[in-house]
Formats: C-alpha cells, structure tokens, sequence
C-alpha cells in the first residue's frame, strides 16, 4: 500500500510523515523545489504476533505501508495543472493523504493568511480537478483526431471516448471522479492517465496540542484529526515512554495506528496471514477477494496451480490451539477458488505446478 502525503505549504506535511514513520526529517522545506521522501513503516499486528507465538515462528513479516512525504504542492502554475515530476510521483501512490492545517502559529504564516482547513480542502479539490481537466481535453482530443483518421477499431475509439467525455462532464462540475463508483473496467481504462482526482483521498487535520477539532461540514471525504506536533514527539520515543506519554495526554492509541486503520477502510484492504514454524506473514488483500486471489498475493506460481485452500479464521485457531484443535471442531475448512476471504484469515494453498 503507497499513500501520497499532500497539501498546501506550511500545512504540517513533514510534521505528520515523521509522526507516521518514525523519521526525523527537517521540517523547512526548500521553497520552490519538489522534494519526494519516502518510508516504509510495519502495519502493528497484535494477532500476527500471536499467531506467530503459537507455531513458534522464526520469522515474522508483517503487512506494510509505503508512505510518501511530498512537497510543492500549491496553487497550480497559471491553469498548466501539476508539474510533471509531481504529477509522475502522485500517480504511482494508491491513495492520497491530505493535510489541513488548523493550528494556529503567527510564525509560521499560512500562503492565504488565515487558518481554514475547510477552505484549504476546497482548493487542493479544485487543482486535482484542474489537473485532471487538462489530462482528458488532452486524450478526447488526441482520440477525436484518431478517429478522424480511421485507425484503429472505430467502436474502441467510441467507447474510450464516451467515458473520457463523461468523466469530463463530472470535472467540470466539480465533482471528483473518486465519487463516481467506477466500475473495475472503467478504472483499467484510466488507470495510466495519473488521475487524481479517482485516487481515494484521507483528509488529516492538523491541530496544535489540545486543539479541538473543527468540523468541515462539507467535507466529501473520511476526515481524521491529529495533533501533529505532539504525535510526532512521541513517534521518537520507545515503546515503553511512548505508552508513559499516551497516558499522559489521555490518549487510548497513536495517531499512527489510527491513520494506518483508516488507511485500510480508505482502500478497502484487509489482512490474511501464511503461517508456519518457519515464518508468520500478513499480507493485504482487497476485501472481497477471493482464496485464488490471496493465493496470486502469496506467489503468482501458487494461484497458477490453485487445488484447493485450507482455511481457518486467526482468532479462532488461538482458541482452540492450533490447527489440531480447529481441526477437530470442524474449523479448519477447505475451500476452492471462488472463496471470499474474511479478514483475518489464515490459508494453506494446496497447489501443483
């Protein structure tokens, strides 16, 4: 999973990367440059842990989340949409990250004077959107002229051009494509045009310590709240300080563990988990998946000679004991192909190749 972290300048991006990843980057950023940082953070996984303990794993992986601190960011250049070293950068990510600032600070000056997440929201939409315009007037033009030409398969040409035009109906009235409920073919179709506006967007505000949070009552996106400065204070402590601080301030969790749930609702994924003496491995798996497609997930070898999957839920294999046990009450079950995977659930795929 690769989750962008955008938003205007003085916004607090680096302060919520560095909450989020442990790191200890500088937070002033060189002005006028795009600067791209990226950290790859453990997805914490009490369940694996204890599922690893039974089989006396040697090895524990666990999922993982990819994210990437992005400056320049702003207010478009003159109508030109993204440049495109950022737009090359954005395009990769599986969803965006948004941050709004909402403290207040007289010595760091926002780029519109006042603090207004709400507002703030509005513009990064409204340049997505821009940038997104510009890309389908491009490709509607590109593929009016071919079929102008008789090129290739006129009907094909037809059929891009319908969606492309429809999609540039809802940019023009402001509508993110992301709220469209594309179907899975519609996606492939634009999957290489770097439009942002589809990619599934976490709106995090940015408070100052025991700031509340305001409310955004147009927000169209899942909005989470943080103290920044604070989170990012404590992302630099142990384990065993950092539950002394979380106290402290009253808080049942980290920011971190908080985003990185909300991360998983933003994009639909849930965890599975191999299991063995050997190594203990979650994995992620969009949640209607199927058994063959955890088994593609695992190693493209193993979904290609699919047989059959035992399958048993995490929890209940550490009920019962283990595989014995769930054997015994029935748990342990075998599945084929079509099966939909339940989050957290542990398979063993039975293939031949």
């Amino acid at each position: 999973m690769k989750l962008s972290i955008i938003g205007l300048p003085q916004a607090g991006k680096t302060t919520i990367f560095n909450a989020l990843t442990r790191s200890n980057r500088p937070l002033a950023m060189s002005a006028g440059r795009i600067e791209i940082h990226a950290a790859v953070v453990d997805v914490p996984d009490e369940r694996l842990l204890k599922v690893a303990e039974l089989f006396s794993s040697k090895k524990i992986v666990h999922a993982q989340i990819s994210f990437a601190d992005v400056a320049g960011l702003g207010a478009g250049e003159g109508g030109k949409g993204l440049s495109s070293q950022l737009l090359n950068a954005l395009s990769g990510m599986d969803g965006l990250l948004l941050v709004l600032r909402a403290f207040p600070d007289e010595s760091v000056p926002h780029p519109h004077e006042t603090v207004d997440p709400a507002r703030d929201l509005g513009l990064v939409e409204e340049e997505l959107l821009l940038n997104d315009l510009i890309i389908l007037e491009r490709k509607i033009t590109k593929l009016t002229e071919e079929r102008g030409k008789g090129g290739r398969d006129i009907p094909a040409i037809e059929r891009e051009l319908s969606l492309f035009q429809h999609l540039h109906e809802s940019l023009s009235a402001n509508k993110p494509l992301r709220a469209l409920g594309l179907s899975a073919e519609d996606l492939a179709a634009i999957a290489g045009l770097g439009l942002l506006s589809a990619k599934p967007l976490l709106a995090v505000l940015n408070l100052g310590e025991g700031q509340a949070a305001p409310v955004l009552p147009s927000a169209a996106v899942p909005v989470l709240a943080l103290q920044g400065k604070l989170e990012m204070d404590l992302a630099q402590l142990s384990a065993e300080d950092a539950q002394t601080f979380l106290k402290e301030y009253g808080l049942q969790e980290s920011g971190s563990r908080r985003v990185i749930r909300a991360a998983y609702d933003l994009l639909n994924i849930q965890t599975f988990y191999t299991v063995g003496e050997p190594e203990a491995h979650a994995w992620m798996l969009p949640r209607g998946g199927t058994a063959l497609e955890a088994a593609g997930v695992i190693h493209s070898d193993i979904a290609r000679g699919f047989i059959r999957a035992e399958i048993v839920a995490a929890d209940e294999l550490l009920e019962l004991g283990g595989l014995a046990g769930a054997r015994d009450k029935g748990r342990l079950r075998l599945e084929g192909k079509e099966y939909v995977m339940q989050d957290g659930d542990v398979i063993n795929v039975r293939f031949n190749v």
